[in-house]
């Protein structure tokens, strides 16, 4: 048996596989961030423990003859989240998340002390890495930077919790900005510039690495038969890479969750920071990934489903069941700014083109097909205009909406694969990682890919008309840029 936890933002999830890597059991324990000002968003990393341990608690009392049997722990999380510890390695503050945007004006400043970031780290600085919340944390909460001695990442303190030691794979710590990705080592010219030195970090792995062991005390509290060792991890795209078998040059993918990513593995380091693509090191060795992300994919259908009132699924219901035209609104959705290509935090979304003939389906097309663009406008530099990525599969919520993904597929000029019911996220990865760890089976054997359950191509014909309003979409922005700054000048 083997166990892999996802420890996202909205909750702690844990799969539990067996050898055939069938799904034994399943658990979840939700989770809330705060949002003490504008922007901010926290946890309290204690809640996630208690989470974790109350799933593990309940699976004892309900499975304890399947626990025995486990023999190895993966973990999955949030990434760029910033735990921070002092001498005695308690928690200084709450951890600043992935989706918080107080950091701004210290990305430039990351960038001015360490002008080849983009190069070394692959990406541009954005106020979700972690490397800017500690500039902002040494600006803004001297005390608590002076106490700092180790900074973690989420999955690395869960870790920590489990078993004592404290590592950061790959993957995960590409994120932080403090990555020489190219050559998967820390950078001190990095962590120079956020007043930081290499004692202030865990030691690197990579995801299929074992690292240490469950505690003791864990092991007897949760009714384990023998010591169960713990696998370096992942970040949370690049488990879900791993569940998904995207492991060889070119495999790609598209996650439809709360955020949208575009992903592509790549058998070496090919940064494309002019386009606010993140590059990435995959969760085994040898291999990287490209990635572009759209902050607001599934969450902007849930927005627009509290401002009408109605269910994602009615909304869904009024929209036709086959798309011939576009819709005539145009929806830009950066309701919490954007990553790729914009790298922008203070920008805000709009519909375009509303008038009184337009009702509440179009309006939800118009949803249904912003999304689309936007992650088509993250896509440009993985070479799809070019035609290098003609095929992906696709996961998370919004993939359980046939006519959305059929919209993407015309979008995107894409063949796009929506997979036999399973869970091929965060936990499946880290589960098959804790497999690899503890040598039951090679890469190529373990990260297979799923079977598929419907294929999804490009309409000729719309996809012409969408091309045409994508280039309106992509006209909108710079409009939009300067609403934002007037609207962030009037609030200051």
């Amino acid at each position: 048996m083997y166990i892999g936890i996802d420890a996202g933002t909205s909750g702690i999830k844990l799969l539990l596989l067996d050898h055939d890597q069938r799904v034994i059991a399943s658990r979840t324990e939700k989770l809330e961030a705060q949002s003490p000002h504008r922007g901010w968003s926290e946890q309290d990393p204690e809640a996630w423990w208690q989470a974790l341990c109350r799933i593990l608690d309940d699976l004892k009392r309900e499975r304890p003859e399947d626990l025995k049997k486990v023999r190895g722990l993966g973990l999955s999380g949030q990434q760029h989240g910033a735990v921070l510890l002092d001498a005695s390695n308690q928690v200084l503050r709450p951890c600043i998340l992935w989706n918080d945007t107080r950091a701004q004006a210290e990305c430039e400043i990351f960038e001015e002390r360490f002008p080849e970031a983009r190069l070394v780290t692959g990406n541009r600085a954005a106020a979700g890495f972690t490397a800017p919340k500690l500039i902002w944390v040494r600006n803004h909460e001297p005390d608590v930077f002076r106490q700092v001695r180790k900074v973690l990442l989420p999955k690395a303190w869960l870790r920590f919790k489990l078993c004592g030691e404290m590592f950061e794979d790959l993957s995960d710590a590409s994120g932080t900005l403090w990555l020489d990705v190219r050559h998967r080592k820390w950078s001190p010219e990095a962590l120079a510039a956020c007043g930081l030195s290499l004692d202030a970090m865990p030691r690197l792995v990579e995801g299929s690495d074992p690292t240490c062991c469950l505690k003791t005390s864990l092991v007897t509290r949760w009714g384990m038969r023998d010591a169960v060792m713990l696998a370096g991890g992942a970040g949370d795209n690049a488990a879900a890479a791993i569940g998904l078998g995207a492991i060889q040059n070119g495999d790609s993918f598209i996650s439809l969750g709360t955020s949208g990513v575009i992903w592509r593995t790549t058998r070496d380091f090919r940064p494309e920071t002019s386009r606010g693509l993140h590059a990435f090191c995959h969760a085994i060795p040898d291999r990287w990934h490209q990635m572009g992300v759209t902050l607001s994919a599934a969450s902007s259908l849930r927005w627009w489903a509290e401002v009408t009132g109605l269910s994602e699924a009615q909304l869904l219901d009024e929209v036709p069941r086959r798309i011939t035209r576009p819709a005539r609104p145009i929806f830009l959705p950066y309701l919490s700014g954007e990553r790729t290509p914009h790298s922008d935090d203070l920008i805000r979304g709009s519909f375009l083109g509303v008038d009184r003939a337009v009702k509440r389906a179009e309006m939800t097309q118009s949803v249904l097909e912003g999304v689309a663009f936007s992650l088509r406008d993250a896509a440009c530099g993985l070479g799809i205009e070019k035609g290098e990525v003609t095929r992906a599969m696709v996961v998370g919520g919004g993939s359980k909406s046939h006519i959305w993904v059929s919209i993407i597929a015309s979008v995107m000029n894409m063949t796009l694969s929506c997979l036999k019911d399973g869970d091929y996220g965060g936990a499946f990865g880290a589960a098959r990682l804790a497999r690899l760890a503890v040598g039951d089976g090679g890469i190529t054997d373990i990260c297979t890919k799923p079977d598929v359950a419907h294929q999804y191509v490009s309409d000729p014909a719309l996809r012409q008309l969408y091309d045409e309003k994508f280039a309106l979409y992509q006209q909108s922005y710079p409009l939009l840029r300067k609403w934002a700054e007037m609207e962030h000048h009037l609030t200051k």
